[in-house]
């Protein structure tokens, strides 16, 4: 039997733990080379091999199990291959734990709409496949092959592939990856929705075919699991579609001899009203005993909803990217440090919530911020950090300890109840 055509062994990292009755949640564990991560887990965002203005040993102290980086910035600088001879992510950036990797296709769409960093999901107005941000020029054509864009860096022209995406990845080194997918917006049309589905479909089926390649060459490397993405955008019927499609995919491929998909990422256009309704469509039609990542949530009433309906980890750059603006997460809501009522407020930035900056007071974090010092953002970043991580945790040791219910509503009523907010 020749190496193209070896078995490979499944992936089935997953193990259940404990459900949470009259719901789709449940608590489990995933089991990746650099270590196991418990579920449900908050996975914060590295999207440059690092959380932006803490060091990643700041980031496992505050009890983070695992991190996730970009591929499409990490291949545009310093590039793939750098990152590889490193010894992959975890070594380039020196961090132990498990890490995950996504595609590049949120960059892509992203680039395409000219949105950058952040995606309206408005749903008024009428549906446009051509739609851009006011004067934003689009940077990324997609096509049936891939997809040809502009660096936003220095405007080069790069393609990327379902074969050139696993390539990138597999040279990155992450533990848990990402099949290249063509994100949609809410704007788009069905028609547009429905031809995007199939495309990602026929994508999944190279990235399978390529990652069983990769992995077969590089066996020297720790194994990656491969996980399937499911669009769909507001749709009941494409969204349990696609979840149908790309579950047959990984079954076939296994019995072909390949990997087959680890898990599942759910992602593209959704409001968030319909954020639980969409993420519990897609759980009845994938396997129980498969994990299934949210890519990109945004507040804690989201991050209990998706653990309800069947999230096992999820990402957000929230946290981090509302500390680099003074923005701070306490038991009583959300505020601004910068505001002048903390000038002389010298509690800590949550006094019940006990982490590493809980030796500095507002007053001070407030001074940093005014004073534009670089430690402003770096202890706001791990106060964020440690406060969405400690509220999933709680929220996984509720799960098992059958008080979930009691943990969720005590949190958000006293959360939402605006005592703090500004």
């Amino acid at each position: 039997m020749s190496s193209s055509s070896t078995p490979l062994t499944p992936d089935h990292s997953f193990s259940v733990g404990t459900t949470l009755p009259g719901t789709a949640g449940r608590t489990g564990v995933i089991d990746t080379p650099h270590g196991r991560i418990h579920t449900p887990a908050f996975v914060p965002v590295g999207t440059k091999a690092t959380v932006k203005t803490v060091l990643p040993e700041s980031v496992a102290a505050l009890g983070a199990q695992s991190v996730l980086a970009n591929a499409y910035h990490l291949y545009l600088q310093p590039g793939p291959e750098i990152i590889d001879e490193a010894g992959g992510l975890g070594a380039f950036m020196n961090w132990s734990g498990p890490t995950y990797t996504d595609s590049g296709g949120f960059q892509v769409m992203s680039l395409g709409a000219g949105f950058k960093k952040v995606i309206s999901m408005d749903v008024t107005g009428e549906q446009d496949d051509d739609i851009t941000a006011n004067g934003r020029e689009r940077l990324s054509a997609v096509d049936d092959d891939g997809v040809t864009f502009k660096s936003h860096l220095d405007g080069s022209a790069h393609r990327f592939t379902p074969e050139v995406s696993m390539q990138i990845q597999h040279q990155l080194g992450a533990d848990i990856i990402f099949a290249f997918d063509e994100l949609t917006t809410l704007m788009n049309t069905r028609t547009y929705q429905e031809n995007s589905l199939e495309r990602t479909r026929l994508w999944a089926i190279r990235c399978l075919a390529e990652h069983n390649r990769l992995s077969r060459e590089r066996a020297h490397r720790p194994q990656q699991s491969l996980w399937g993405v499911i669009q769909g955008a507001q749709y009941e019927d494409l969204r349990r579609k696609a979840a149908r499609d790309l579950v047959a995919l990984s079954d076939k491929d296994q019995a072909e001899g390949g990997k087959g998909f680890g898990g599942y990422g759910i992602g593209g256009a959704l409001t968030k009203d319909d954020l639980g309704t969409i993420v519990g469509w897609v759980n009845q039609e994938l396997p129980e005993n498969t994990a299934k990542h949210l890519l990109g949530i945004s507040e804690p009433d989201d991050i209990f909803t998706a653990i309800e309906n069947g999230a096992d980890t999820f990402d957000c750059v929230s946290p981090t990217r509302v500390a680099r603006n003074g923005a701070i997460y306490s038991l009583d809501g959300r505020y601004n440090i910068t505001n002048a009522r903390y000038r002389r407020d010298f509690r800590s930035l949550d006094p019940e919530i006990d982490n590493y900056t809980s030796q500095y007071s507002r007053a001070y974090l407030h001074h940093l911020f005014k004073a534009k010092e670089g430690l402003a953002a770096t202890l706001a970043t791990l106060h964020n950090v440690s406060f969405i991580v400690t509220l999933v945790d709680r929220a996984r040791q509720a799960i098992e300890d059958g008080n979930y219910i009691e943990y969720r509503d005590e949190f958000l009523g006293r959360y939402y109840a605006g005592r703090a907010a500004d």
